[in-house]
């Protein structure tokens, strides 16, 4: 009788992609680490999010979602992370952002012999992935695909429901600004700029030269977005009713189509999915 050795084979051959899935990440354990020191506020949500609090040894001096990561250990801002203050956490593993944190801090904690990950997830639909590459690397596989799956879902059930029944904004002008002075805005290759994609809107500063670029009053009224949103915070305060005074020309405006949301569009994260929802929540009634 004849035995078949598929299931063997496939056994291999998933053992293989985890093991170099960790071994490309620069991280390499006998167990998984048990003290975490996150260089980003992303990753420091996808930690959080994926029930792993108590392992996380030290955060960014930005790190504040959920409300307990401000709690944490300090080792500095996320673009210029202090050195000395990840040592004295004591990290089994710091996990890095693919941008945004400086690549020489890598070399230097390899140097010392600490091991280091970087979360590479740059566009939304990236991140299942991401979080299930990470997950691998943490010893917590299967939570980490279960939580992955329920984003690829969340995503797909927008991604169905334009194809079904395009909503009354579709392919509207938008506009999501991130501060009024200087007045900075979401360009391409942001979260924002995916989910402005997945409800079927244009980002008018899609085609900006930066992620985040600066614009000028008159560039945005030339453009005349039919849709305005800003972030909560920076954007409640006068200046942004300064920023509506000087655009009250724009039917955005005289129609009040200005939406304030929360930051959960800001960060490569879970609550990205939020975002979204939030977004979609306030073109309801378009």
């Amino acid at each position: 009788m004849k035995t078949s050795h598929k299931p063997l084979v496939m056994m291999k051959a998933c053992f293989l992609i985890m093991f170099l899935t960790v071994y490309h990440s620069g991280a390499v354990f006998s167990a998984p680490p048990g003290r975490i020191v996150s260089l980003a506020p992303s990753i420091t949500e996808i930690l959080y999010d994926l029930g792993l609090e108590d392992r996380i040894a030290a955060v960014t001096i930005y790190c504040d979602y959920p409300p307990r990561a401000k709690d944490k250990p300090k080792i500095g801002a996320f673009s210029n992370p202090s050195l000395e203050a990840i040592i004295a956490a004591a990290p089994d593993l710091v996990i890095m952002a693919d941008e945004g944190n400086p690549m020489e801090i890598r070399s230097r904690l390899k140097k010392l012999g600490i091991n280091t990950y970087v979360f590479r997830a740059k566009r939304l639909v990236d991140l299942p992935q991401g979080i299930r590459d990470l997950g691998v690397v943490l010893g917590i596989k299967d939570q980490a695909f279960k939580r992955a799956e329920k984003i690829e879902r969340q995503i797909r059930k927008y991604e169905r429901n334009m194809q079904k029944s395009p909503p009354p904004y579709f392919n509207k002008k938008a506009i999501f600004i991130i501060q009024p002075e200087p007045l900075v805005v979401a360009g391409p290759e942001t979260v924002i700029d995916d989910a402005f994609k997945l409800l079927g809107l244009q980002n008018i500063a899609s085609d900006a030269g930066s992620r985040y670029p600066k614009y000028s009053i008159e560039e945005l009224i030339r453009r005349s977005p039919d849709i305005i949103f800003m972030g909560k915070g920076v954007m409640t305060n006068e200046s942004s009713k300064s920023l509506l005074k000087r655009l009250g020309m724009l039917d955005a405006v005289r129609k009040g189509h200005i939406y304030y949301t929360s930051e959960a569009l800001y960060r490569m994260a879970p609550t990205a999915i939020a975002g979204i929802d939030e977004i979609a929540g306030f073109l309801g009634g378009y």
